[in-house]
């Protein structure tokens, strides 16, 4: 099953780290996915959870290994006008489906083996999810 950093985050919830360019990418080097939080305000292409907190470039979307959830209409529009490698926009929906042709998975719904399921809680490895892959706020 694949493993997906949310946000960065590998022990824990660590609003310092998430979606910190830097940090980020030290995780792509080791092999580490990550679900990333993108924005595009004033036409400036940016990270973060509930606001643009770090200016990045087309660039380093575009890198293997990112998630990138949509936080607004025009990172989204944005995204697939310039054929980003793995997109998806959703709220508090309980599927949607990515551009890669995976369904990001809400808690506690119902998965496929092409779902990939979020569980931010510490005890995921006790659950066996039957999936593709799983995003993570702890990793071990």
């Amino acid at each position: 099953m694949l493993i997906i950093s949310h946000r960065g985050n590998v022990i824990g919830k660590d609003e310092k780290l998430e979606n910190n360019p830097k940090h980020i990418n030290s995780l792509l080097k080791i092999n580490i996915q990550v679900e990333i939080d993108v924005w595009v305000k004033d036409g400036i292409l940016g990270l973060g959870h509930d606001n643009l907190d770090h200016v990045i470039d087309y660039n380093f979307i575009q890198q293997d290994g990112l998630w990138c959830h949509a936080k607004n209409l025009d990172a989204l529009y944005f995204m697939l006008n310039n054929n980003v490698k793995n997109f998806f926009w959703h709220q508090e929906d309980d599927f949607t489906l990515t551009s890669s042709g995976y369904i990001w998975t809400y808690p506690n719904k119902l998965i496929t083996n092409k779902s990939i399921i979020v569980d931010l809680n510490k005890d995921w490895k006790t659950k066996k999810y039957n999936s593709y892959g799983i995003c993570v706020d702890f990793l071990d």
